[in-house]
């Protein structure tokens, strides 16, 4: 069982921010800017690199989720990045896919 599965049965406290039937968005303990979201599918999809056709609506959901949450959370209007890393060289930490969403300062490009 991934660390994300564990926050997802509550095996491990989150400061919850969202969620539904699919997916779970919480506050990361490591913020890498002001405001640093992480929306996780229930589903346990090891990378986005390993995501198949059966996974098409559920990622479509996730992406339609993260405005409806950029609204919620009142950084919309002002920006926001979406990040997903995939692999050791990607970045990635653990492996259930997640969206890493970024706001609340001027994000920098290329970013690292």
């Amino acid at each position: 069982m991934t660390l994300f599965e564990k926050i997802i049965a509550g095996d491990i406290p989150s400061d919850i921010v969202y969620q539904d039937d699919l997916c779970f968005c919480f506050r990361d303990i490591a913020p890498q800017a002001p405001v640093h979201l992480l929306l996780i599918p229930k589903k346990p999809i090891t990378r986005i690199g390993e995501a198949n056709s059966e996974d098409c609506s559920l990622l479509g959901h996730m992406m339609t989720k993260v405005g409806e949450i950029a609204k919620q959370e009142g950084f919309a209007e002002d920006g926001f990045r979406v990040v997903i890393n995939n692999g050791k060289d990607g970045g990635e930490a653990v492996p259930h896919l997640h969206l890493h969403l970024l706001a609340g300062r001027q994000l920098q490009w290329p970013p690292g």
